[in-house]
């Protein structure tokens, strides 16, 4: 994206008024999960990357309490105007309440923003796809208060913050992958993450010759967030049916042997079937981080594939849109696919030979339609730093 556009941008929305207020430019990036799905609320891990796309900024303090933001990709909502002092929730406000809850969250940690201020916010990621654009909202809002603030808060603070306004202010209760992924990002890297501990390495992504491209059903993940509430029940359920027996704290604390031994405690079939996707699919995300590490990626794609197969048949939270792109993915070369995100729609994230992307993407894409009648999106990514003024 432009910046000098961006800038233009800026001040036909917010005019050239305070022109001695300086601007601030930033990205936060959107993130993509390579394997680690439904394992964050099991005490697992979690293995994204930081992506190309993401989230662009223009910022400037004002000298009243005023907070306008614009969001290019919600234009039609025009500037969402509101005070300092009333930070409050506001269906209305839509977009804008991500970063709204931020600044809430900054205030009442006890960070001092005394003043408003101005952003404009142009995206490029697919809205809906479960890439993160959420999140990476929430990490641009943090960056623009540390650095239009000069506030002392490091990323992993800005990480907490943001999660907490998306569980508190915005009420969904997600994970802290999402954000830690937009912020702790770092280019060329994957980022191993227990989340039970917040315990991180960075593993390097080496693919000489291979891409990661990203397929989007286009399909809205219509019934992810109540399925989600369901998967997280059943997951505790089969959990409270192990420690009847075993001193373990999450699902993620087990092996597959262990898992084997005592599966048979779980009397619920159904909730069996959960317990062992969250114990396989937190072992298959480890092994998969030493795959990248020892530049083994036929096995790691390997991994992603029988993770695919996990999430349909264990954890059934990928649809027919989903399977469709991965089974023509693999038909055409691609070495592991997978979906990536919630489910019941959103993305897959394939590793491709870099010399067949077009070919991949025209034949995947043509079955998809013949199969589906849409389209679907391709987007062939890299992998970048966390949220930073640029």
């Amino acid at each position: 994206m432009n910046l000098d556009d961006l800038t233009k941008d800026f001040f036909q929305v917010f005019k050239q008024i305070n022109a001695e207020e300086k601007i601030h430019t930033f990205f936060s990036p959107g993130r993509v999960n390579l394997i680690g799905e439904h394992t964050d609320y099991n005490g697992g891990y979690v293995f994204p990357c930081a992506l190309n796309f993401g989230t662009y900024a223009v910022a400037r303090q004002r000298r009243d309490s005023k907070i306008r933001l614009f969001s290019k990709n919600f234009k039609d909502l025009g500037i969402v105007e509101f005070d300092i002092l009333n930070l409050r929730y506001d269906k209305k406000h839509d977009w804008a309440n991500y970063p709204k809850g931020v600044v809430k969250k900054f205030l009442d940690s006890g960070y001092k923003i005394e003043t408003g201020f101005e952003v404009f916010f142009n995206g490029n990621i697919p809205n809906g796809a479960g890439l993160s654009s959420s999140a990476s909202i929430e990490l641009a809002m943090s960056i623009i208060l540390k650095v239009l603030y000069k506030l002392d808060v490091d990323m992993l603070e800005m990480v907490k913050l943001s999660q907490m306004a998306e569980n508190e202010f915005i009420g969904v209760n997600c994970g802290i992958m999402d954000q830690f992924a937009c912020g702790m990002g770092k280019k060329n890297y994957a980022i191993l993450l227990d989340t039970n501990t917040l315990r991180y390495e960075y593993a390097p992504i080496k693919l000489d010759g291979i891409s990661i491209v990203i397929a989007n059903t286009n399909k809205r993940r219509s019934l992810a967030d109540s399925k989600y509430n369901e998967r997280r029940m059943e997951c505790e359920n089969a959990l409270k049916a192990l420690k009847r027996k075993l001193d373990i704290s999450f699902l993620g604390d087990l092996s597959e042997e262990e898992f084997e031994k005592n599966k048979n405690l779980i009397k619920n079939e159904l909730e069996r079937k959960r317990a062992k996707h969250a114990v396989y699919e937190n072992q298959r995300t480890i092994k998969a981080a030493k795959a990248l590490y020892d530049g083994n990626i036929k096995l790691f794609g390997k991994l992603m594939n029988d993770s695919h197969i996990s999430l349909r048949y264990d954890y059934e939270v990928s649809c027919r849109e989903l399977d469709v792109l991965v089974e023509a993915a693999l038909k055409n070369g691609a070495i592991g696919a997978r979906m990536t995100g919630a489910g019941f729609g959103g993305c897959t994230v394939n590793l491709v030979y870099s010399s067949n992307i077009d070919e991949f993407i025209d034949k995947v894409g043509k079955e998809y339609e013949e199969k589906i009648g849409y389209k679907a999106d391709f987007y062939v990514v890299s992998v970048d730093d966390g949220a930073r003024e640029i």
